[in-house]
C-alpha cells in the first residue's frame, strides 16, 4: 500500500514515464525517513526523489513502484515496455513513527533462510522499518551459540506437532524444527540492512525456555523434559542459580555480536512460578537476595539480563509483564505492549517507552473472520477493518506520554502457520493496513473508504509479487485446514479477562 501521503499536489495532465528508475538526491532538511516524490514538474516531465537519508530516498522508491504498472514488479520482461502514463504530481511524506515493525515467531515453525529474506522483501516494500525476530521458544530453538552447543543440536527439534487448538489433542507424526547458522543470521541482518529495516532478534526468558532445558536439564528445576510439542504456556522454566545466569548472558553476548540492532529482545512473559515456588533452590535464592515472593524474583532476573544488555550498549526489549516487577523495573527497558490496550497507557504513563501492539488489533495469528473455512480459527476476529481502524496512542495521555509512544507492530505468532504461503495468507492484506498505521494515516472516514478502493488495486501488486493473501471475498477453499481445528473466542471472553492481564500491572 501507498501509506496515505502528508501532501499531495497535483500538476495539469499525465505524462508518458519511460525510464521506471527515477533519478535521486539527499536534502537533509527533510525528516530522515522522509521523502519528496516530483513526478513532471520538470519541463523533461522526469522523475525525481529528495530523501533526507538514503532512507527516505528508499520510501519513495516505494511509492514510486505503486505508481507504476504491477507488471513492472515482476521478474520477467513482460509488460515492461514503455511508456508508463503517469498522472504529474508531487507527493510530500515522511512517517508518524520511529518502528514501524512486524514480529515473526521462526520458533514455533521453522521459516527457512530463503523464506525469511522474501518475507524481509514485502515488509520492506510496505515501508515498516523493524523485523523483530521470535528465535526461541518452548517449541523450539534456532540461534546457536558455541558456549551451548546442544541448544542446536537437542533444542532445535521436536519429535511431532500438534495441529490446531490444544482442545483437540491432535499431533501430526513428522518431525519438526532447523536452526539458523551465524552466517544466516548475518545474512538476514544484511539484506534487512539494504532495505532500511532493523532486526530486533527475540530470545524469550525465564519462561518459554523448555526446548532449552531439553538441551541441558541443569537449567531447568528438576524435571526431565523434551522439546514442547503441544502449543500453550509450559510450566517449565529456568532456575535462577549463577548457571542459569551464565548461560542466558553467554546467549545474549552471542545475539549481541551477530546483531547491531540496539533493542534486544528478552521476553519475560508467561513465566509462570510454580517451579519456583516448589524448588529449595530457588527458595534459597529469593531469602539470599532479600526478595519477599517470586515476582519480585522474576523481577530481579529481568533486571539483571537488562544490566548485562546495558553492559553492551544495547537495550532490553520485553513484553508488557515485565512491567510487574516495580521498581526493579528497570526505567530503559523497552515494552511490547501486547495484553489489551491497557498496557500502553500504563507502561508510558510510568514513563517507559513503549512499541503497541495489543492482540486486539494486532495479532495476525487470529482469524480474519467467522467463515468457516478460516485455518484453525483462534482468538477473536480480527479482520483488516480492525487492525486499519488501531491507534496505536490512547486516550488519555498527556503529550509527553504520548511521546513514550514511539511506535507499532504487527506480531506473527506462527503456532497454526506451517508455511511460508500459511504466513501469506495471515499477514496479508492486514499487515498493509498495519504499515498504514505505523506511517500514520489520517483519521477519518473518508480514508477509510480511500484504503478499502486501494486495497482491491494493491491486490494486483500482490499478485505480481507472488502473495498468497486473503481475498475480500473470503478464504479459498485450498486456504483451509480441516486437520487443524481451532478455537474460536468472542470479543467479549476477551474483555472478561483484561483485568486478570493488567492485576499485576497496578
Amino acid at each position: 500500500m501507498i501509506p496515505h501521503p502528508k501532501l499531495i499536489t497535483k500538476a495539469q495532465g499525465i505524462i508518458q514515464v519511460s525510464n521506471p528508475e527515477p533519478t535521486t538526491s539527499i536534502d537533509e532538511t527533510l525528516p530522515s525517513e522522509g521523502y519528496k516524490l516530483d513526478i513532471g514538474s520538470s519541463k523533461d516531465g522526469a522523475v525525481h526523489i529528495t530523501g533526507g537519508s538514503s532512507a527516505g530516498v528508499f520510501y519513495g522508491k516505494q511509492t514510486w513502484k505503486q505508481l507504476l504498472p504491477p507488471s513492472l514488479l515482476r521478474h520477467t520482461d513482460g509488460g515492461r515496455e514503455g511508456p508508463w502514463p503517469v498522472q504529474a504530481q508531487l507527493i510530500e511524506d515522511s512517517p508518524r513513527f520511529a518502528w514501524r515493525g512486524v514480529m515473526l515467531d521462526t520458533a514455533r515453525h521453522f521459516m527457512p533462510l530463503p523464506d525469511v529474506l522474501r518475507f524481509i522483501d514485502l515488509a520492506a516494500f510496505h515501508k515498516l522499518n523493524v523485523l523483530h525476530l521470535h528465535l526461541t521458544d518452548d517449541q523450539g530453538w534456532r540461534i546457536p551459540v558455541d558456549k551451548w552447543p546442544q541448544l542446536t543440536v537437542v533444542g532445535c527439534w521436536r519429535k511431532r506437532t500438534m495441529l490446531g487448538s490444544t482442545i483437540h489433542a491432535a499431533y501430526d507424526a513428522r518431525p519438526h524444527g532447523g536452526f539458523y547458522s551465524r552466517q544466516d543470521l548475518q545474512e538476514i541482518v544484511a539484506f534487512a540492512a539494504e532495505r532500511h529495516i532493523t532486526v530486533v532478534p527475540e530470545v524469550d526468558m525465564p519462561g518459554h525456555m523448555q526446548a532449552a532445558i531439553s538441551a541441558y536439564p541443569e537449567l531447568g528445576n528438576g524435571a526431565k523434559v523434551g522439546v514442547m510439542e503441544e502449543w500453550g504456556i509450559s510450566k517449565h522454566v529456568l532456575n535462577m542459580s549463577d548457571q542459569v545466569l551464565d548461560f542466558c548472558k553467554d546467549v545474549l553476548d552471542t545475539v549481541c555480536d551477530i546483531f547491531p540492532s540496539e533493542v534486544v529482545g528478552i521476553g519475560g512473559d508467561e513465566c509462570p512460578h510454580d517451579e519456583w515456588k516448589a524448588s529449595p533452590s530457588v527458595q534459597a535464592r529469593m531469602k539470599e537476595l532479600g526478595l519477599p515472593n517470586e515476582s519480585a524474583l522474576h523481577g530481579w532476573f529481568v533486571a539483571q539480563m537488562a544490566d548485562h544488555l546495558r553492559s553492551r550498549s544495547r537495550r532490553a526489549f520485553g513484553w508488557d509483564e515485565i512491567l510487574a516487577g516495580g521498581e526493579r523495573t528497570p526505567a530503559d527497558v523497552l515494552i511490547g505492549a501486547w495484553r489489551g490496550f491497557d498496557p500502553i497507557s500504563i507502561a508510558a504513563q510510568r514513563g517507559f517507552e513503549v512499541i503497541a501492539c495489543p492482540d486486539m488489533a494486532a495479532y495476525l495469528d487470529f482469524r480474519q473472520s467467522e467463515h468457516e473455512d478460516e485455518p484453525t480459527p483462534v482468538g477473536t476476529v480480527l479482520s483488516v477493518d480492525v487492525v486499519y481502524a488501531f491507534e496505536p496512542v490512547p486516550e488519555g495521555l498527556t503529550e509527553d506520554e504520548k511521546k513514550r509512544v514511539i511506535g507499532c507492530q504487527a506480531n506473527i505468532w506462527t503456532e497454526h502457520m506451517e508455511s511460508a504461503r500459511r504466513v501469506d495468507y495471515m499477514a496479508y492484506p492486514r499487515l498493509c493496513a498495519m504499515a498504514e498505521v505505523a506511517w500514520g494515516k489520517p483519521p477519518s472516514d473518508e480514508e477509510t473508504e480511500s484504503f478499502k478502493d486501494r486495497l482491491e488495486a494493491h491486490f494486483q501488486r500482490l499478485d505480481a509479487l507472488g502473495v498468497n493473501y486473503r481475498q475480500s471475498s473470503g478464504p479459498r477453499p485450498w486456504d483451509a485446514r480441516p486437520d487443524a481445528l481451532g478455537k474460536p473466542r468472542s470479543m467479549e471472553d476477551r474483555l472478561e479477562k483484561q483485568p486478570r492481564f493488567i492485576a499485576d500491572l497496578l
